[in-house]
């Protein structure tokens, strides 16, 4: 019975702070957990920074440590897609049931990421980071998992739709992202299932927007 989000910081600055912290309350009165404290201490000024803010029935605690992911995938990343199902009531929430998402990435192999699915066997979420679809020329959000800060911070001013993406239209996908405060915005090269795969075009968003690029420098 924990919530918890992850903040990327940028010299001390905890970025998309605001969104981060709502999506924080909403989970806690989701779970009957008490508000989080949303004051902040000084932070490490650290070039960049995780800071984990946990809320327990005991009140609220923080974890910041350094980030440092390597370097920069210059080509993209590649994902799987595994037969793992997010929790039903608690997907769209970041709580501390965590084993669905160890699941998945256990299924990942070598790949950077694992792609989890609903109840319904429709495309739901990733394992540590959010996923974005281009389908058809049309910027797509797949239904059924969290609402990603760090996407939602990519999609400001963009168009697009949030509905169900069953599996089957993964072949069509003309491009595809993972959002997330660990990584930035990162361009998907290679879609991996079982028997199956799909090469993407895999563009880096330009951007200077240091919540959204990768962090390094």
């Amino acid at each position: 019975m924990t919530a918890f989000t992850t903040v990327r910081t940028r010299r001390s600055e905890p970025l998309l702070w605001s969104a981060h912290l709502e999506r924080l309350r909403r989970t806690c009165a989701f779970l009957g957990l008490p508000a989080p404290d949303g004051e902040l201490p000084t932070l490490e000024p650290w070039p960049w920074g995780l800071l984990r803010v946990t809320v327990e029935a005991e009140g609220t605690f923080r974890l910041h440590r350094p980030l440092t992911p390597g370097p920069r995938p210059s080509e993209g990343v590649r994902v799987r897609l595994t037969d793992i199902q997010v929790h039903p009531q608690l997907a769209a929430h970041k709580t501390g049931n965590y084993l669905p998402y160890r699941l998945a990435m256990q299924q990942a192999g070598e790949a950077f990421e694992a792609w989890l699915v609903g109840p319904d066997g429709t495309l739901a979420d990733g394992s540590r980071t959010s996923l974005l679809l281009e389908i058809d020329g049309q910027l797509i959000v797949p239904a059924g998992g969290l609402p990603g800060v760090t996407r939602a911070a990519f999609l400001k001013g963009r168009e697009w739709s949030e509905r169900k993406v069953h599996c089957s239209e993964l072949p069509t996908v003309t491009r595809a992202w993972i959002c997330g405060s660990g990584v930035g915005t990162v361009p998907v090269r290679e879609i991996v299932g079982a028997g199956w795969g799909v090469t993407l075009s895999a563009k880096w968003p330009q951007t200077d927007n240091p919540a959204l690029i990768w962090p390094e420098g």
